[in-house]
């Protein structure tokens, strides 16, 4: 029987059980203009994470950047 060839990278997605609202994927659903809930999920999850990355970001440099001293994308 011939071997499968196995990728070296980690996979991008790993399988999880959770217990989540219905209601609230489905309103998460039509907020974020996704087809289904796992899209939903990993998009919400996304954006929490940048979102907590950009206040960590604001919060250590409060009052010590200057105007125009970044550019924003």
């Amino acid at each position: 029987m011939p071997m499968r060839k196995t990728s070296t990278r980690p996979a991008r997605y790993t399988r999880k059980s959770f217990f989540v609202n219905s209601r609230a994927i489905h309103e998460a659903r039509r907020a974020l203009g996704v087809g289904t809930d796992a899209e939903a999920v990993r998009l919400a999850v996304d954006r929490v994470v940048e979102m907590e990355k950009f206040w960590r970001f604001m919060t250590e440099s409060r009052a010590r950047l200057k105007p125009g001293s970044f550019e924003v994308l």
